[in-house]
Order: C-alpha cells, then structure tokens, then sequence
C-alpha cells in the first residue's frame, strides 16, 4: 500500500491514521500535502465531534521521509507547517494515540493536537538538530507552551529521544497508559468529549490558544445556543443531556 492517510468516522469520532509503515510512518511530502484538505474535510462533518490521530501498526510518526529533504527542504517544512497549523486549528477537541517512536514531525504533529495519550514504550524526539534543520518558530513556540522553555531547548538542542514517563513529567504527554491499554483509554476518552457541549469546548479551545477577542461572540452563541438551558435542565432531571450546538462549517 502507498504511504497514505487512511481515516474513518465512527460513533461521532474521526481517526486519522498515518500509514507509512516500510519508513516507519514517516511522512512524504504527499501525506504533508493531503493533511489540511482532508481536516477541513472532517471539520465540515456535522457527525464528526473528536478527532483521534495515531499510526498504522506499533509506531506513531517517525518524522519527516528524509528523502523529501534532500532537493527540496524549505518546501519539505513549508507543508509540514501547513499541516501542523492545520491540526491546531481543527475546531473540535483532538487527540493523538501515540506508540513506539513519535519523532521530529511526529511529536510535531503530537504537539499540534490537543491532547497526547500515550503507550509505555512510546519514544518522543525533535531532532532537527540532527541534520542542521532551523526548527519552524511556531513549531517551536508550541513546544514550549506545552513544557517549558528549558525541556524544549532539551529536546531541540540534544535531539535525545525521551520515554514517555519523562514526556508527562514535562507536559508533553497527558496520560500514559500500560501496553494493551491505549486504544481502550482512547475510546472511553473520545466516548466522554462526544458526550459534551460542542459549545463549551469550542469556546475554551480559542480561549486556551490565546485568542482574546471573542468573547463577545461566545456569550452571544452562549444565549442563543440552547446548550446552557439543556444542561442545567438534564442536571435537575437526573439524566444525560442533549446538546444540540454545532461548530458552524465556515467562518
């Protein structure tokens, strides 16, 4: 099979999964390319309310195919970028399910996602370090969001793997779960973000990534929404709520 991205919609969770597995997963130029369409894609889908990224078989993303960088390295980390900034902007919560290595645009990716569950075992690494590679400024702001200004000029200046108890000391990682254990935990996880008010986290996704003019416009959808209403009505009711508030497809 060709390096693709396979995915998939099932009980309101998209799962994105990096396909690659002769490289390790690595990402071709192609696959960069065909990660903003097919996200803008699955953020029009009304029935799409989580997103889970992960990898094909034990690895996660081993980075860039080095061979899209040997004639073309500026356009090579010009799409991953785009994809990258793609994922952050994905308007519902998501997710990446990590095992085996999770390395140079691998833990790009990771970091781009909103949460990082990970398998004992799982690796991280940015290595542009290794091969001379300036690491994008945004890529590199999220990093330190995420740990702190010191774990990331670790990361970037050694180019050192990590194991993944190390990565939820640092902040990288959210939850580490035994071996067997990922897919269950993502399941129940996603299971539980598709039970809540799509409005709630959407307003706290654009707040928690720093966006401070619009809130005006949540209060407004707050009050027009129906969600407020239908949650403090199944709390006295005893029963799960209905949310029915949807991420608009545009604008």
């Amino acid at each position: 099979m060709e390096p693709q991205l396979l995915h998939g919609v099932t009980d309101s969770v998209a799962t994105v999964v990096i396909h690659h597995p002769v490289k390790r997963n690595a990402m071709t130029s192609a696959m960069w390319a065909e990660l903003p369409p097919l996200l803008k894609e699955l953020a029009a889908d009304p029935e799409v309310r989580a997103l889970v990224l992960t990898g094909a078989g034990g690895t996660f993303c081993a980075g860039a195919d080095i061979s899209t960088l040997q004639d073309a390295p500026e356009e090579a980390q010009r799409l991953a970028v785009r994809a990258e900034e793609a994922l952050a902007a994905f308007p519902k919560p998501t997710l990446a399910a990590v095992r085996g290595h999770c390395v140079g645009g691998g833990t790009q990716l990771a970091a781009a996602c909103d949460l990082r569950f990970a398998e004992e075992g799982a690796q991280f690494g940015v290595t542009p370090a290794n091969l001379g590679i300036v690491y994008p400024a945004s890529s590199t702001r999220r990093l330190v969001a995420l740990t702190s200004p010191s774990a990331a000029k670790y990361l970037l200046f050694s180019g050192e793997l990590i194991e993944a108890e190390r990565a939820l000391r640092t902040g990288l990682v959210d939850e580490v779960l035994p071996a067997g254990e990922l897919d269950k935990r993502v399941a129940e996880f996603t299971r539980i973000l598709v039970s809540r008010s799509q409005l709630t986290q959407a307003a706290a996704k654009e707040f928690a990534d720093g966006r401070e003019d619009r809130e005006d416009h949540w209060r407004a959808q707050a009050r027009s929404g129906g969600d407020l209403a239908e949650g403090v009505a199944a709390f006295l009711q005893r029963r799960p709520p209905r949310f029915t508030w949807t991420v608009p497809t545009s604008g």
